[in-house]
């Protein structure tokens, strides 16, 4: 339901923020622009300010997610380090998210620009789908593409078990390099 009256720049940002807590599921900017009667620019804006504020709002290709702080303690979490062409990316990811696992992000180490991250947040084999079509549909170059393959992964379930074999299937498959458990 669209917000009818004008908000100000407070009233909206603290309305986002518990749109982002009550949805489980990613909103785009765009659905949180249509709700609040602004643009996906002041969105963008209102949700870089939240961040400052220090809200665990994440962007993720399918839009923003608020991060419940029950979903973080519960988790476990490594950071993988991956070597593969991209014609494996799809076989990647859907390995780790068979294993019950989601892929947080990609991070790959530019020469210049230091550590690039690109926020993911896969948890199925129909997530992996639609971004891989959308990745093909867009023409877009992998991150991973700019470091011959190598790249690292934040992956993360609600067991040890789980990343275990995660990574097991990645070693087994030749894809994983290293892993580093996150306390």
């Amino acid at each position: 339901m669209r917000k009818k009256e004008k908000l100000s720049g407070e009233e909206r940002r603290e309305y986002i923020l518990s749109m982002l807590k009550n949805h489980t599921k990613p909103l785009t900017g765009q659905e949180l622009a249509d709700e609040t009667g602004v643009s996906r620019q002041v969105i963008v804006t209102d949700v870089a300010l939240l961040r400052t504020a220090n809200e665990p709002i994440i962007s993720t290709n399918n839009g923003y997610l608020y991060l419940q702080e029950d979903q973080v303690e519960k988790k476990h979490r490594r950071i993988i380090a991956c070597d593969h062409p991209p014609e494996q990316t799809k076989e990647e990811l859907e390995m780790i998210v068979d294993c019950g696992v989601t892929v947080i992000n990609v991070i790959v180490e530019h020469p210049i620009y230091g550590d690039l991250t690109g926020s993911l947040m896969l948890n199925s084999r129909y997530e992996v789908e639609r971004f891989y079509h959308e990745i093909l549909e867009k023409e877009a170059i992998l991150l991973s593409s700019l470091t011959n393959g190598v790249h690292l992964h934040t992956i993360e379930a609600d067991s040890n078990e789980k990343l275990d074999a995660a990574t097991k299937a990645l070693a087994n498959a030749g894809i994983l390099v290293s892993e580093q458990r996150i306390k």
